[in-house]
């Protein structure tokens, strides 16, 4: 049995100094809270003045935050006399481990971590990318979200995005429509012409500038072909594109210009 005196040692010698440890640890841990906390939040806000897109701003801070705790935790150990650096290699294997078993999932985080600072394309846009079409819904960290024209919600890999060609069709204010009209070898060209210019022209949605194109671009087989090339607000190509194929296959019709099909030919044996 320890008497008083051993009991006040015992104490002073191994309570007392545990006690402080703990103390100053957990002190450690307490104050290293508040400041990763204030110093994630300054990033933020510092951050938030720039074009980056919030959800990298939210990661940014939270990769911030999450890193400082580790070397908080790993100080206030310290203080406990624990053997930190065992601990860090320990930590070391562990996030190699961990990087090898997810490393298609971490190609992702990388790749949206770049689609969310280079911003090929916003919500919103209409794309075309890895194999899909659509516009964007929401950009993620580790994929992305759109939704195609028939409302279709497709959910690609941000990997898949960055690794192929991106078609962003939102990204100019106007684009130009590309079409073919081809009329017969015995049709006025002339008269051709002269009709789809009108009805370009009487198109409202079609700019002035820059100018609409119509040109004979080829002699084909069976038709004289002419390339159309107006130009329209960007929100305007479909709508513009299939009013001006309607107007110009009414018109052509109107004035008994032939617009040129294939014709099968039977060829019956004789028995």
């Amino acid at each position: 049995m320890f008497n008083e005196t051993q009991m006040v040692d015992f104490f002073h010698v191994h309570v007392v100094p545990w006690m402080m440890r703990i103390g100053v640890a957990l002190t450690i841990f307490v104050i290293g809270q508040l400041v990763a906390k204030v110093i994630s939040g300054v990033i933020a806000k510092l951050l938030s003045h720039t074009k980056l897109d919030k959800i990298l701003i939210d990661f940014l801070s939270s990769v911030v935050r999450a890193l400082l705790l580790v070397v908080v935790i790993v100080a206030a150990l310290d203080k406990l006399g624990v053997n930190t650096n065992s601990l860090i290699a320990m930590l070391g294997a562990a996030g190699i481990a961990i990087g090898l078993a997810l490393q298609s999932s971490l190609q992702n985080f990388a790749a949206g971590f770049m689609l969310l600072i280079f911003r090929p394309f916003k919500a919103g846009d209409f794309v075309e990318t890895a194999g899909t079409s659509g516009i964007i819904d929401s950009i993620g960290i580790f994929s992305t979200k759109l939704y195609t024209g028939d409302n279709k919600e497709v959910i690609i890999p941000n990997g898949s995005i960055y690794s192929s060609n991106i078609i962003n069709y939102s990204s100019r204010k106007t684009r130009r429509i590309d079409m073919i009209f081809g009329v017969s070898y015995g049709d006025d060209i002339r008269l051709a012409k002269d009709i789809i210019l009108k009805v370009i022209s009487d198109e409202e949605r079609v700019l002035k500038d820059p100018a609409p194109e119509v040109a004979v671009g080829e002699l084909a087989q069976s038709s004289v072909n002419f390339v159309v090339r107006p130009w329209v607000k960007a929100e305007d190509y479909w709508a513009v594109k299939f009013a001006i194929n309607e107007k110009i296959k009414l018109a052509f019709d109107e004035n008994k210009i032939t617009i040129p099909f294939p014709t099968v030919v039977n060829i019956k044996k004789e028995q």
